[in-house]
């Protein structure tokens, strides 16, 4: 493989003047076709004024998936394969060359200028090699300064020497610092990210992965594959990514866009259970039961108990008749409807029409001949009505788990067998509250609510869900993103060794079945591409106490990384570590735990250091941002400075959970960190 190739100084003859003048053709390109879409008149083509909306819509989509962002390469390799497709590689059949990029770039005859990265033809960029080829003769990669494309390196699978060779091109790329949010990794996936990528939408993925295996990446790719593969139908039922935080969510936010796809949603999974205000916080004990997957057959029972077995009959009068369905065919109705599965709320809306059907028996029995409209009329009949709210009420599933929290005997009553009386007392609220908008709930109690009210309406199913950081879930939590892709598939994002909840997740086998996908796979991502090799060693110290037997991070780079511990006497040390860390390129994170913000927040501002709180972007300008530990998770600094890692365990209500953390507070560094500590560091750091 060669070494980045110089621009010589005769442009005629010069293979990357030529590549500069592709790329310049094909931003043109991609200006002519956002021009084109610009250009559409749609005024007698909508049938109406809404379609006419609908199409709008869909216009302003697709100008802003034609962006050409100037900071983004519109492609970064090509490919020249031997053979043409279907030539069955016959003696002199010249091959076909693609440039792959973010998306696809046609000319004006519509032949392609860029290959989208997720078409299968661009699949040999990620996977080709030595032993495989795939029928790749030449794999080129850019690179690209400030947009400007400014170095070409080629592979020839066919020479073994060159295709052993490491890229230096791709590993300048994936060591790149960073300024702003998260960006994609087109560029840079790897093979076994690769087949995770493109696996099939029916199937359900787990990916286990160490800092830095560009887990978060992957899934988001995967999405944007997925859309590329089967757009219509998840046009139809949606996709959705859900991450811990919004922090986080603000730093993965621009990675789909500058894929160009614009329709996922984002969200939290507190967003996704939001029926009533969270004002509230539980101790830890209550939190574990709440998140139990135990609730949810407690929150069944109590819900079904408000179905009462008639005792009187139903007498409908119409005109000068009464038929009456007496008590004990109502109680086969209800039998019936109980044995189904079937929500309690849908199984109540049948409850009046079943009722009406028996009276129309009767009324054919005696010889009339009544419709479909006389049994709607039967079923709105007041005597029907009052006998569905006798039987099978209404019920509110906030007011349902207000009763469970507030009323020691009906929870007794359905908890018994399941939740012993020291886990019924745990949760039961000490000053119960008079209704649902006083309740002070907590983010366990909204999850219970959104269980509840999945017995009763179904929830609505989306095409695709992606879930990160998935180990700190609760069991319940995860029903609460199983129902939201009942019918479809999932992405699940995860650590076990970064779960800092004290209902984090045991395994991923359990995760899946809670999930509802218990027949998904699990990938496990171990090359680490972003952590420094010294880094990700101090850090791995602590995996036999957080995740035995977990398979360590083995860092790929060639950059080993800048990593020092050193003592500190106070914050000014501390300010210090940034300063030298700030004459660096890229961004500088000041992790500590959360009770030491406040001090750190008033040394960097006596200092004259400005500094960003995490979901806020990095300029140019303002490259530290000041990190509460409980809000490291997920993000990544070029550099990082990790106040106190005694105090970062402390902070939390054990010392597993307080080492997971400072397990995740060590990994967030790209290309150097430093320890500071005026307290002795934790044992389990020891050599």
């Amino acid at each position: 493989m060669s070494t980045p190739v110089p621009d010589p100084h005769d442009p005629l003859d010069d293979p990357l003047a030529r590549e500069r003048a592709h790329l310049a053709a094909s931003r043109a390109a991609l200006r002519a076709m956002r021009e084109d879409v610009e250009a559409l008149d749609i005024q007698d083509v909508a049938a109406n004024w809404v379609n006419a909306q609908v199409l709008s819509r869909q216009i302003d989509e697709r100008i802003k998936a034609l962006a050409d962002l100037s900071d983004t390469p519109l492609f970064f390799g090509r490919l020249d394969y031997l053979h043409a497709p279907g030539a069955e590689r016959a003696e002199g059949a010249g091959g076909e060359r693609f440039y792959i990029g973010r998306r696809h770039v046609h000319d004006a005859d519509g032949d392609p200028m860029v290959i989208d990265w997720r078409a299968p033809v661009s699949q040999p960029f990620y996977r080709a090699s030595k032993k495989n080829p795939m029928d790749v003769g030449l794999r080129r990669r850019f690179g690209y300064t400030g947009g400007d494309l400014t170095a070409y390196e080629d592979e020839h699978l066919s020479d073994p020497a060159e295709a052993a060779a490491t890229s230096k091109l791709l590993q300048q790329e994936i060591e790149r610092p960073r300024v702003g949010p998260m960006r994609d990794i087109v560029a840079t996936i790897q093979p076994e990210q690769d087949e995770i990528v493109r696996s099939g939408l029916s199937g359900t993925v787990c990916v286990q992965g160490g800092p830095g295996t560009g887990k978060t990446a992957v899934g988001l790719h995967r999405v944007a594959y997925l859309l590329y593969a089967h757009r219509e139908r998840l046009a139809r039922t949606g996709t959705l990514v859900i991450g811990p935080n919004r922090s986080f969510l603000h730093y993965i936010e621009q990675v789909l866009p500058a894929l160009g796809e614009l329709t996922v949603r984002q969200a939290t999974v507190d967003d996704l259970v939001a029926h009533v205000e969270v004002r509230g916080t539980d101790e830890a004990a209550a939190a574990i039961v709440k998140g139990d997957a135990r609730m949810a057959e407690v929150l069944r029972r109590a819900l079904y108990a408000h179905v009462t077995p008639p005792t009187e009959p139903v007498v409908v009068v119409r005109g000068s008749r009464r038929w009456r369905i007496p008590a004990y065919e109502l109680e086969e109705i209800v039998a019936e409807l109980l044995a189904r599965d079937i929500r309690y709320g849908a199984a109540r809306e049948a409850l009046p029409q079943r009722i009406a059907h028996a009276v129309l028996v009767r009324m054919e029995q005696a010889g009339e001949a009544p419709d479909d409209r006389v049994q709607d009329a039967v079923a709105r009949n007041s005597a029907v009505k009052g006998a569905v709210k006798a039987i099978w009420p209404a019920v509110d599933p906030a007011k349902l788990v207000l009763r469970l929290l507030s009323d020691a005997e009906f929870l007794a009553e359905h908890a018994a067998g399941i939740l012993d009386e020291d886990e019924q007392k745990t949760i039961l609220w000490t000053r119960p509250a008079r209704s649902v908008k006083s309740a002070k709930w907590s983010a366990a109690d909204a999850v219970l609510i959104d269980e509840a009210a999945d017995l009763i309406q179904r929830t609505h199913s989306l095409g695709h869900v992606v879930l990160d950081e998935a180990q700190d879930l609760s069991p319940m939590q995860y029903r609460a993103v199983g129902r939201r892709c009942t019918t479809g598939s999932a992405t699940v994002l995860g650590d076990l060794a970064q779960g800092t909840t004290p209902w984090a997740t045991r395994s991923w086998a359990e995760a899946l079945a809670h999930l509802g996908k218990p027949e998904g796979a699990v990938e496990e991502l171990t090359a680490g591409f972003r952590v420094p090799t010294d880094v990700i060693a101090y850090a791995s110290r602590l995996l036999p106490h957080i995740a035995p037997g977990l398979t360590p991070v083995a860092s790929v780079r060639e950059n080993p990384g800048f990593f020092e511990v050193r003592t500190a006497t106070g914050a000014a040390d501390v300010v210090d570590a940034c300063a030298l860390l700030l004459r660096n390129e890229g961004s500088t994170g000041l992790i500590a735990a959360d009770a030491r913000i406040p001090e750190l927040a008033e040394a960097l501002t006596a200092a004259g250091i400005s500094y960003l709180a995490p979901g806020e972007e990095t300029t140019r300008e303002t490259r530290l941002t000041l990190v509460p530990a409980s809000l490291a998770k997920g993000l990544e600094y070029d550099y990082v400075v990790l106040d106190e890692p005694r105090a970062v365990v402390d902070g939390e209500p054990d010392e597993r959970t307080g080492l997971r953390r400072l397990y995740v507070a060590l990994t967030r560094a790209v290309s150097g960190l430093i320890v500071t500590h005026a307290a002795p560091l934790p044992p389990q750091l020891a050599e």
